[in-house]
């Protein structure tokens, strides 16, 4: 139980760590109703200024073609869902004080954003562009940025020394692009030494991205075609806590010799994949899914290696896992399920055959 709550505990502690300036804006918003009192301060004619988040301007949803001009006061900018198609300088001249820009869903594409129309935003925090027409990384972003959200775009290309400036970035969302492996040099990653959480899930990859961060601690790259990964590649990043592969081509041979024998990992998600057995593990790993892959028996040694350090009466077969949670229904597993695997499972908080 309390390692189970130390795991709950550190799961929270990282979530905080890279969300927690995503949310706290909403603390500075007082009451709903406020917000229908006549305002006497600039406001753009095509938005909404609430006057009790005065920091705040509102102009979503408004079939908007152009970005109006940003007054100095604002400090969190939304303009999802419009219809805009290019990113000028002049709009945010005076808008020296943005941390937050919402530019969601809408047709903005990399020759519609003028060179330093981003950059010149010293202080700006948090990006987001998902759901664009953007068939590259853009380029040059401001160093203060800390999370860049680029999911559901066309990018293919990230140009070298995109993210040379961008150490303060500790999230980068590329998931549901068409990145395919050459999109990747060994040194497209430089420069982003905070990174924590790289998602790049539902692209074209084949192989594992080179050279990641080495403090990413977060790394999903489900729904794509990667089929085996390199020996020693997470020597790279020995941080890395929760792994997600799910929706791949990997087979046994494919994986390095020590499996994910890796004491940083936490959660490994391997659904969906072509594995015959269980690879090896790490006695640090709680969370594990194998489900919907071509399983047919399990080494008991490998889910519940052995120790000697626990109480015998946690371990009267020998058997000492840290693994709390395993999936292993949709594989070819036959009854009946010999004894000492059922003595494993038993160990387990939960077990899915």
């Amino acid at each position: 139980m309390a390692a189970t709550i130390s795991f709950i505990i550190w799961v929270l502690f990282i979530t905080d760590t890279v969300w927690t300036r995503s949310v706290r804006q909403v603390s500075e918003v007082h009451d709903p109703e406020d917000w229908t009192v006549h305002h006497d301060f600039d406001c753009p004619r095509e938005c909404f200024c609430p006057p009790s988040f005065p920091t705040a301007l509102y102009c979503e949803n408004r079939g908007l073609k152009e970005i109006p001009a940003i007054p100095s006061r604002i400090w969190y900018l939304y303009l999802e869902n419009n219809l805009i198609e290019t990113i000028p300088e002049k709009p945010f001249e005076n808008a020296t004080q943005l941390r937050w820009i919402n530019l969601n869903k809408n047709k903005i594409t990399n020759y519609g954003i003028e060179k330093g129309a981003l950059s010149q935003l010293k202080k700006l925090l948090f990006l987001f562009l998902e759901d664009n027409e953007l068939e590259e990384v853009p380029s040059p972003l401001p160093r203060s940025l800390e999370q860049l959200q680029l999911a559901r775009n066309k990018v293919s290309r990230i140009p070298q020394g995109t993210f040379s400036n961008l150490e303060n970035l500790t999230l980068l969302d590329l998931q549901h692009n068409k990145l395919v492996d050459n999109a990747f040099q060994r040194d497209t990653f430089k420069g982003l030494k905070n990174l924590m959480q790289l998602n790049m899930a539902k692209n074209a990859l084949r192989n594992m991205p080179p050279r990641l961060p080495a403090n990413t601690m977060q790394l999903f790259l489900d729904n794509n075609s990667i089929e085996g990964i390199p020996e020693n590649y997470f020597n790279v990043i020995p941080k890395v806590a929760f792994l997600r592969l799910n929706h791949n081509k990997l087979s046994d041979a494919g994986l390095p010799s020590s499996g994910f024998d890796v004491s940083s990992i936490l959660d490994l998600q391997l659904s969906y994949n072509q594995l015959t057995k269980v690879p090896r593990i790490s006695a640090h790993l709680q969370h594990l899914h194998l489900d919907h892959n071509k399983i047919q028996s399990v080494n008991v040694s490998v889910i519940c290696p052995t120790s000697s350090a626990l109480p015998a009466e946690h371990d009267s077969f020998g058997y000492g896992p840290h693994l709390r949670y395993l999936r292993l229904d949709g594989n070819d597993i036959k009854p009946p399920i010999p004894m000492d695997l059922m003595t494993c499972f038993r160990l387990l908080q939960a077990v899915i055959i």
